[in-house]
């Protein structure tokens, strides 16, 4: 399976590194594909590299056989990658040291906290177990103490961000499971990949203020940020992998990008139909204007057949 783009590149490239980082929990779906596209033509528009990095930290709610069937979506649909594809589950180790380095400093504490414990707190870490030792034996996740501080950025599509980290509450880094967090796998390996650009879906909005801080810790400089409308069902629920979202057709990809680049408000030129893959992601790249991007959280499927 072809790993690296081998077009669209000249030879000079920009500082720009951008990624992709799908969960294999499901095929690649529609709402996916919008954010893939906008991460890969905001990328190339600019000469960027752009990365490929699979999630595949959550072994339950993994899909055998999705990871390639992601990989095959994509490159029917022309985003071809750079490099070679990073698997967070071969980066288990790295992940320990920064968990033992961040103890060691004091940024994380214990919390045997249940579900009964945090009924009723509006999903926000009401702060129960940070007086908690890390010599407990009972069984526990690990939490980041969040600071008293403002998170402040420019995202490039939704504009002035500000959070108050404690309207947020300290967040986990590992599961009482033992797994490994979302929060701290996403932030160890941009900085690893030197991330410096990411383009997602605007229900990862909220949790950038901790990847913010998180990779502060880390001694690394937090990205420039970008977050696109989600496609939402008739019922105004996300297509997602948890709804069953069906995974985007292999036969006729031509279609499913033209409506991508509608839903990212690209407005593409009627010319374009009967084009092939590389044709419209061509015209993707010269036409991508990122501030064309809704600002509005959703785009609801249905308006874009």
């Amino acid at each position: 399976m072809p790993t690296a783009n081998k077009t669209a590149l000249s030879q000079e490239k920009s500082n720009y590194i951008g990624r992709f980082a799908p969960s294999p929990s499901g095929p690649l779906h529609f709402g996916s594909l919008v954010a893939a596209l906008a991460s890969f033509l905001d990328a190339r528009s600019q000469n960027g590299i752009w990365r490929v990095r699979m999630e595949d930290i959550d072994p339950p709610r993994e899909q055998p056989g999705a990871a390639h069937q992601i990989l095959k979506s994509m490159e029917t649909y022309g985003l071809l990658w750079d490099g070679q594809v990073l698997y967070q589950s071969e980066r288990y180790e790295v992940y320990r040291d920064i968990i033992s380095d961040l103890r060691a400093r004091g940024f994380v504490y214990p919390c045997t906290c249940t579900r009964k414990d945090l009924h009723g707190t509006g999903g926000v870490y009401p702060g129960i177990c940070r007086d908690k030792t890390d010599n407990t034996k009972s069984p526990h996740s690990l939490r980041v103490r969040c600071p008293d501080t403002i998170i402040a950025f420019q995202d490039l599509i939704q504009g002035s961000i500000e959070y108050a980290l404690p309207d947020l509450g300290d967040f986990i880094i590992q599961r009482k499971d033992g797994l490994f967090a979302y929060q701290l796998a996403v932030c160890a390996d941009d900085a690893y990949q030197g991330i410096t650009h990411i383009v997602r879906g605007h229900d990862l909005l909220n949790a950038t203020p901790w990847q913010i801080h998180l990779l502060s810790l880390l001694n690394t400089a937090a990205p420039v940020y970008a977050h696109v409308p989600v496609i939402t069902l008739a019922n105004g629920g996300k297509l997602s992998k948890q709804n069953h979202a069906p995974g985007i057709p292999l036969d006729r990809p031509e279609q499913q990008l033209i409506k991508a680049l509608r839903a990212l408000g690209q407005n593409p030129d009627a010319e374009l139909d009967g084009s092939s893959v590389s044709e419209i992601l061509q015209w993707g790249i010269k036409h991508w204007q990122i501030d064309n991007v809704a600002k509005q959280p959703i785009v609801p499927l249905a308006t874009l057949s």
